[in-house]
């Protein structure tokens, strides 16, 4: 299938991962661009790049002349001019429950614990390696604590965050487990958490989309 869609990528981005997932559960194909947030200081700095996405962040998707930033922003315009495999419910209501859960990700939890916020940690406050990873984790847990909550002993919740099909919510649970990994924050507390993300991640889109299956990892 061609569609002429461009990912500004890096392997390991959460917000470019949560990206991948909907590309690849909705069977598209697309062109990666990667970009290297740790090379020489970051090539999302460099002027071309910046003409692309004046945020200086990725993920950015083109699709013809049109530029698209922000996760979310892309996810929902996927779900709206490729209406296969929606990543929303039909309801509002549960449209509405969808979206708390992926914005309790994306926007309250994952964000405090960014490269760029970390970069900050070092530079202005001359925190550790050590405290950066402890004040990623404290976020971490603090957004798993919540997300647990909402998630367990709800009706709406099925094999995945919202029913038995994977959508926008699981898209953002499953870069944020990758991430709670990575700075070695214990999940034993969530187990519902914990149980979507392995019926994820049995999916092959969810597989494709991995960070370890993108070009320039390592």
């Amino acid at each position: 299938m061609t569609n002429g869609l461009v990912l500004y990528d890096y392997w390991r981005s959460s917000a470019a991962y949560r990206v991948r997932i909907a590309l690849h559960l909705k069977g598209l194909s697309y062109e990666t661009r990667p970009v290297n947030l740790l090379h020489e200081g970051g090539e999302q700095h460099l002027p071309d790049y910046r003409a692309i996405n004046p945020q200086q962040l990725v993920p950015c998707l083109l699709d013809g002349d049109r530029v698209i930033t922000q996760s979310l922003a892309i996810l929902e315009y996927l779900d709206e001019t490729q209406p296969q495999a929606p990543l929303l419910p039909v309801d509002a209501r549960g449209r509405a429950r969808v979206r708390a859960l992926a914005l309790a990700l994306a926007c309250d939890a994952h964000p405090l614990g960014n490269l760029r916020v970390l970069q900050r940690l070092e530079t202005q406050f001359a925190a550790s390696e050590m405290q950066c990873i402890e004040w990623a984790a404290h976020w971490i847990a603090l957004g798993f604590e919540a997300l647990e909550a909402m998630l367990v002993d709800n009706a709406a919740t099925g094999r995945y965050c919202h029913g038995d099909t994977p959508g926008l919510a699981d898209a953002c649970l499953v870069p944020q487990v990758y991430n709670a990994w990575r700075r070695q924050v214990p999940l034993d507390d969530y187990p519902t958490v914990q149980r979507i993300y392995h019926e994820c991640c049995a999916l092959e889109a969810f597989q494709r989309a991995a960070p370890e299956a993108q070009p320039g990892a390592g």
